[in-house]
């Protein structure tokens, strides 16, 4: 698959989202994971759908573009659904082979898990497209930074943060060419067998660790010749004050939280 349609990365745009301070895009994000997360029937998941369809307009992004990590991480879905399918343990299972015991509920928890961890992704994406890495490195500092007065290292946790976003698209470009290379040797990454295709991306991991484990080498051997040090206090971008139109949508995200949980509660 073409690393434009399985990476979500920041392109420029006009959007509602791209507008918006990127620090409330980041607390309007949270409040969608938590709809999200605390959907638990027909309704609750028909409101964090429409949440997560609202970010996607919002940002104008097509379904392809916020869902094309999910399509590339398929096996993975797969890997979870079977093993709340056949591990869950809760209710009466359909039969049982050694440790395999599946059931309904395994099924309905299988189901559930791999839809919220779409919806997350794809709300995810929404952030991640409307927003330059670097801005979305100072928004986080800014609004983790009264943790400072807790003694917790804002500027180092900023700095890995920065640090994530900017090496996770080199990764996956590394990721790629790797697999490329294994394609030509005759790797069935496209096979139906998932087993097949589970032992075909097993020799990938370990040079992607190699490569990230040097490259992070190589920064810090870069940071330390330029005399970098993380006991200094590091100069911040100030953002200017949240628009009006900033403060209503956080408003709505916190109230559609208020309203998952009144559904969680009464269990409707």
């Amino acid at each position: 698959m073409a690393k434009g349609k399985a990476m979500v990365t920041y392109r420029a745009g006009s959007s509602l989202f791209h507008k918006m301070d990127p620090r409330i895009k980041i607390a309007s994000l949270g409040c969608a994971i938590a709809v999200i997360v605390m959907a638990h029937n027909l309704w609750s998941y028909i409101l964090a759908v429409l949440v997560t369809v609202g970010m996607c307009v919002g940002a104008k992004i097509r379904p392809k573009d916020s869902l094309g990590p999910v399509f590339y991480l398929f096996p993975f879905f797969i890997i979870i659904f079977l093993m709340n399918f056949f591990f869950y343990g809760k209710g009466r299972p359909w039969g049982k082979w050694w440790i395999f015991a599946p059931s309904l509920p395994g099924l309905l928890q299988g189901i559930n898990v791999v839809v919220k961890v779409i919806l997350v992704m794809a709300a995810s994406a929404c952030l991640l497209i409307s927003t330059p890495p670097v801005e979305m490195t100072y928004a986080l500092q800014s609004l983790i930074s009264p943790l400072r007065f807790l003694g917790v290292p804002v500027g180092q946790i900023a700095l890995i943060i920065s640090v994530a976003i900017e090496f996770i698209p080199s990764l996956f470009e590394e990721f790629n060419l790797i697999k490329e290379a294994q394609t030509a040797r005759g790797a069935q990454f496209e096979s139906t067998n998932i087993f097949k295709r589970a032992k075909a991306y097993l020799p990938l991991f370990l040079p992607i660790f190699m490569t990230a484990f040097r490259r992070a080498d190589e920064l810090s051997l870069a940071m330390e010749a330029r005399g970098y040090r993380t006991s200094k206090r590091k100069s911040a971008k100030r953002f200017a004050s949240p628009s009006l139109r900033d403060w209503l949508i956080l408003l709505v995200s916190a109230l559609l939280v208020v309203a998952q949980a009144f559904l969680l509660k009464a269990g409707i």
